[in-house]
């Protein structure tokens, strides 16, 4: 679900024309719709309704303060993965003792500081890392509260890239290793255990590798409740969004019947059927539940506007050449990922036309997209790259030396800028 439509021949973000934000703040512009990220946030809560549990967005999908703040004011947990991350969720007004901080690498300036902030667990991926967390409490005179990570070897079926549940990856403990390294944290004066923790991968568009991988570790877990108070298992996030077919319900009629099909065969996980999936055996152990979403909350609620500079025709190819660039939206280069683009003003007709749509960047991987049929553009025209609210923005960078984007947030009939955008000075700020 997502609250962009055309609305008197143009595209609206929930009661707000998109022209008007891009006049205001220009582009290239990420706007972000509220009412969207609220949506997400309340559908998931009531699935799991029947469960003790506490929703952790993952602030890695987009750390904006004012996203973060309008989860924070919902009673929302944050899953956070360096001390940057604690550092936005604190100034968004977040709650520390609902933060659950996790990585492979975590610095001892960062644990000091999430130990002073008092948050609510430590996701451990390895020994090494559990003996310094260990260390470092004591210096401190308190105790560290831990979860385990979990690697349980399961296959999510997704991107090589985000893929974090299988034994080849960085992440977590191999299942069979779990128990004595909780023995060895048992020992430890400075650890409190806190809970168990999994996260397999992100974009998974099934419902099975969610069970298969709590099924995997019930076994465990159960075994570890009677020797230590467990209060929680984090099954992590990772739920898919629609990149596909994402527009379906603002399309017009210049969307083909044979589209239409094709998008209702090509939905992803929904929130009912991934609630359906792992009710049943979180159930049975019986403990508080943690999950961490993040694209699944603000994915479909953003989109990057872009204005097209030049088209250029060569002999093999047409190219659409817009001002946003990879440096600004990297997920079409990095992981090949499919982002619908449409154009902010609702076409009359139905020319399309095989293009690539680039950006001014200088890299040939800077697209995003590539023979791909699309409606007639011409220069000057705004258009609308959409699903593009989670993992934007926060992989942007000043490749080329480009500024960074604006970002500006819709709530209903009003609009207002949360981000400024970058400026020459701000580019060289901080050099000597």
């Amino acid at each position: 679900m997502h609250s962009f439509r055309y609305q008197d021949g143009k595209l609206y973000c929930e009661g707000v024309d998109l022209e008007r934000v891009a006049e205001n703040y220009g582009t290239p512009l990420y706007v972000y719709s509220a009412g969207t990220v609220l949506d997400h946030y309340h559908r998931l809560d009531s699935a799991l309704s029947d469960l003790d549990h506490l929703i952790c967005y993952a602030v890695k999908a987009n750390s904006n303060r004012a996203i973060l703040k309008l989860l924070s004011e919902q009673g929302s947990g944050f899953d956070i993965v360096s001390g940057g991350e604690l550092f936005r969720v604190l100034a968004a007004g977040g709650d520390p003792q609902l933060c659950t901080f996790a990585g492979v690498g975590k610095s001892q300036e960062e644990i000091e500081y999430a130990l002073d902030q008092r948050v609510l667990s430590f996701n451990v991926e390895s020994e090494a890392e559990l003996a310094y967390i260990d260390r470092i409490a004591r210096g401190k005179k308190t105790r560290a509260p831990i979860a385990l990570r979990v690697n349980p070897d399961v296959d999510a079926g997704t991107h090589k890239y985000v893929s974090t549940g299988r034994s080849e990856n960085k992440f977590g403990i191999a299942l069979d290793r779990v128990a004595s390294v909780y023995e060895q944290a048992a020992r430890m004066p400075n650890i409190l255990i806190r809970g168990v923790q999994m996260h397999i991968g992100s974009q998974i568009t099934d419902a099975a590798p969610f069970a298969e991988a709590i099924e995997k570790v019930t076994p465990l877990i159960l075994e570890l409740k009677e020797r230590y108070a467990l209060e929680f298992f984090s099954v992590g996030g990772g739920i898919g969004i629609v990149y596909e077919s994402s527009f379906a319900s603002g399309r017009g009629d210049w969307w083909s019947e044979k589209d239409r099909v094709e998008a209702t065969t090509t939905l992803p996980l929904t929130i009912h059927d991934y609630a359906a999936a792992i009710l049943p055996p979180l159930r049975a152990i019986g403990l508080r539940v943690l999950l961490e979403p993040g694209r699944l909350l603000v994915g479909n609620a953003g989109v990057l506007l872009t204005r097209v500079r030049y088209l250029k025709q060569t002999e093999h190819k047409k190219f659409v050449i817009v001002d946003a660039g990879m440096n600004d939206l990297i997920r079409p280069a990095l992981y090949q990922s499919y982002h619908e683009i449409v154009p902010v003003r609702e076409p009359r007709g139905s020319s399309r036309e095989l293009v690539d749509v680039v950006g001014p960047v200088c890299e040939s991987g800077d697209f995003f997209a590539q023979d791909r049929e699309l409606l007639a553009m011409k220069q000057g025209d705004l258009a609308a790259i959409m699903s593009a609210g989670a993992y934007g923005f926060v992989m942007a960078s000043n490749y080329n030396s480009r500024p960074l984007p604006a970002e500006a947030l819709v709530r209903g009939d009003r609009f207002s800028l949360i981000r400024q955008r970058q400026t020459m000075e701000d580019l060289v700020r901080g050099e000597c």
